[in-house]
């Protein structure tokens, strides 16, 4: 079968493990900058160039569609997709999960566990969007952020409503969340492919960090996840309409919360913890998806 990776960079931990796997088992890969893509779109014609050359033959694609090229690299995916190549996430499961705010609504849409989440545009609500919340501390999240990238900890009420004027200062969309004491700085990683999940890790934050994000100094190790978890994690992925997806977990006084869900997550991380080869449980779930999707 013939696959391609759209990844900005070959050298990547988790793109050379998806080229190895792939190649592993027979397959002929392609790494694929989508920002080097260009399309044609026309009644009855859909076509993809890719330096100089139409970029054709694809049995499917595994999107690596990093935060700062969504707008054009998801449109990539939809191309693709009307070309009809298999596609591991499709372009609207890529854009609920890079979106906080949305991916949120529809996690609460659903009766998925989450911390409290609120969200505001005036200056004038930001006393009031405070107290709806409770008591401090308090997350503020950039909505498109990643990685602990534009996530601050408000300790106090006062700082909350400063943070959050700061942050409309600058026309920044942000959401602002409970803290969960309970956690400990701590939180669940879930590795799920196809509605199932394959691999796990607890992320610990490093001393005197709240974030647990591996590129922010957490440390890793395998962990066994409950029935709950194991269920909240793949409905979480289910909801977004992922095919392969992080999902990030709290463990809380009232179950499972979902942080986060990732339509592009790591695998460095998870396989060093977990012991797992993930890359080809992706590989073995693209093999079997494309054919269904032959059909």
């Amino acid at each position: 079968m013939k696959l391609a990776i759209l990844s900005r960079n070959r050298k990547l931990y988790s793109t050379r493990r998806l080229v190895e796997a792939a190649q592993s088992r027979g397959h002929t890969v392609r790494v694929v900058d989508p920002l080097r893509c260009y399309m044609r779109i026309s009644p009855g014609l859909a076509e993809i160039h890719y330096k100089g050359k139409v970029l054709e033959g694809s049995a499917a694609i595994i999107p690596r569609i990093g935060a700062s090229i969504t707008f054009y690299g998801t449109a990539v995916v939809r191309q693709f997709r009307s070309m009809g190549v298999y596609t591991v996430n499709g372009s609207d499961g890529i854009g609920r999960a890079r979106d906080k705010l949305r991916s949120m609504q529809l996690l609460s849409q659903q009766g998925i566990g989450l911390p409290t989440t609120v969200c505001a545009d005036s200056p004038d609500d930001t006393d009031d969007l405070v107290a709806m919340l409770g008591e401090p501390p308090h997350v503020l999240k950039l909505v498109e952020g990643t990685q602990g990238q534009g996530v601050v900890l408000a300790e106090t009420e006062s700082a909350s409503i400063s943070l959050a004027e700061a942050f409309r200062g600058v026309r920044a969309h942000f959401l602002m969340q409970e803290f969960i004491r309970e956690a400990k700085g701590a939180d669940l990683r879930a590795f799920v492919v196809g509605g199932k999940v394959v691999a796990t890790m607890m992320r610990q934050a490093r001393e005197g960090e709240f974030r647990s994000n591996l590129h922010r100094g957490g440390s890793a190790l395998r962990v066994k996840l409950t029935r709950e978890e194991h269920t909240t994690a793949v409905r979480a992925a289910t909801t977004m309409g992922l095919g392969v997806a992080g999902v990030d977990l709290l463990r809380s006084d009232r179950g499972p919360l979902v942080l986060e869900v990732n339509s592009s997550p790591g695998l460095e991380g998870i396989e060093g913890a977990s012991g797992i080869d993930v890359a080809g449980v992706i590989i073995e779930y693209v093999e079997r998806s494309s054919r269904r999707h032959k059909r």
